[in-house]
């Protein structure tokens, strides 16, 4: 993909965009504990932007088709209003299951990327009735905090609307009009990435969840594992749809915080850092935490591939060493070293997307007709949840398309 190069090195107009940044700051962001965290001036929506960049062709192989089965199985269970299946046992049908909303926009993104797989709009249709739906969930208070945020169960999470942007931008990665049912999508992006940048603590790392409600207020203690690493992906690709000076700035420094903290098996801060290397570059300290990053998914390798292990866990590992593959090969490192590590993943989960089964289950036609592409989690739980065929998707085809570009050098 195309991108905007940009140095990471301080200059005297950043400096000087700072200072007119921080002149502009309309409110604060109280926490509980009277901390506050200053809003960034919104700007007017674009009406313009980069043009989407080439796609990767992937040839027909069975992995390719495995993507594009998963697609099926998430178009074939959305229901008329756009809302896709969050979790469905495909035994029984039961469905009691409380919904997770940066999940099904996951599986909203991942509609959008088979449809750039495949070259078949039905996925980007269905993506666009889900992506609406969603859409309804965005609030906005100007005279309470900056910009707009996925407001869900009372809150609103730092990692769900990171995934807004995320879906966004695989539209867009397929899709050059930017208009969906009068909505400027990439206003609203804009919008949600300041603010994501309005949820930065002064150290360096985020808040993770924004109440709007009584003045607005963030909350310290609310943690999830992921929602930076999601969230700077976010910010990097609004760098790559605007070509904003000021989003590759913020990414550079949030990430400049991340590869200071302690390694976990972030697979969104993987894909960060292999979009990092396409637009921009990996420093050395950059590269040696992905390589971490990689390490350590391996050595629980063990414990991932256990057949009492969830298929959906196992996933994001696929997509975490296939987003670092690519970020080592933008960045001229070495990345073969990966690709058994990577196909090992691979196989165990699809092992288990049906008709095909680990557990000597004979999958009826019936079964086959309805949940057929779908991944479920265990033998002992057989149910199948959106953000294990996210993983899947997304995973695999990053991986294809690394296979492609490594052929291509």
């Amino acid at each position: 993909m195309q991108g905007v190069p940009a140095k990471k090195q301080v200059t005297a107009f950043v400096i000087l965009v700072v200072v007119v940044l921080a002149s502009l700051l309309i409110s604060n962001i109280r926490t509980r504990s009277n901390q506050t965290t200053p809003n960034i001036q919104l700007t007017t929506p674009p009406t313009s932007f980069h043009t989407n960049s080439e796609t990767i062709s992937l040839p027909d192989t069975p992995l390719k088709k495995s993507v594009i089965a998963a697609g099926d199985y998430i178009v074939r269970q959305q229901i008329a209003n756009g809302e896709l299946s969050y979790q469905v046992d495909f035994m029984t049908g039961a469905r009691e299951y409380s919904p997770s909303y940066p999940r099904l926009l996951g599986g909203t993104g991942a509609l959008f990327t088979v449809c750039r797989v495949s070259g078949d709009t039905k996925y980007c249709e269905a993506g666009d009735l889900a992506l609406d739906q969603y859409l309804n969930l965005l609030v906005t208070e100007s005279d309470q905090f900056t910009g707009a945020c996925l407001y869900t169960s009372g809150i609103c999470q730092l990692a769900g609307s990171a995934a807004v942007v995320d879906v966004i931008y695989k539209r867009w990665q397929v899709n050059d009009d930017m208009m969906l049912n009068g909505r400027n999508l990439l206003g609203v992006a804009q919008q949600i990435g300041y603010f994501i940048l309005s949820m930065r603590k002064p150290e360096g790392g985020f808040y993770h969840a924004f109440d709007p409600h009584a003045g607005g207020t963030v909350d310290p203690d609310y943690f999830v594992s992921y929602s930076s690493g999601e969230s700077l992906l976010a910010i990097l690709e609004l760098y790559e749809m605007t070509g904003e000076k000021l989003w590759i700035d913020q990414a550079n420094e949030i990430n400049d915080f991340m590869v200071t903290q302690p390694i976990t098996e972030d697979h969104w801060h993987s894909e960060a850092l292999k979009l990092l290397a396409q637009l921009d570059s990996l420093e050395k300290a950059d590269k040696d935490y992905a390589k971490q990053i990689a390490d350590s998914i391996i050595a629980g390798e063990v414990r991932s591939l256990s057949e009492k292990n969830s298929s959906f866990s196992s996933a994001t590992k696929i997509d975490g060493l296939a987003s670092l593959a690519q970020a080592f090969y933008y960045s001229k490192g070495k990345s073969d070293w990966l690709d058994d590590e990577i196909q090992t993943f691979i196989t165990f989960v699809r092992a288990r997307q049906l008709p095909a089964n680990n557990c000597n289950w004979d999958i009826s036609r019936e079964l086959r007709e309805n949940f057929g592409g779908g991944i479920f989690s265990t033998c002992e739980d057989p149910s199948i949840r959106v953000d294990g065929l996210q993983y899947y998707i997304n995973g695999v085809t990053t991986y294809l398309e690394y296979q492609v570009l490594k052929n291509n050098q």
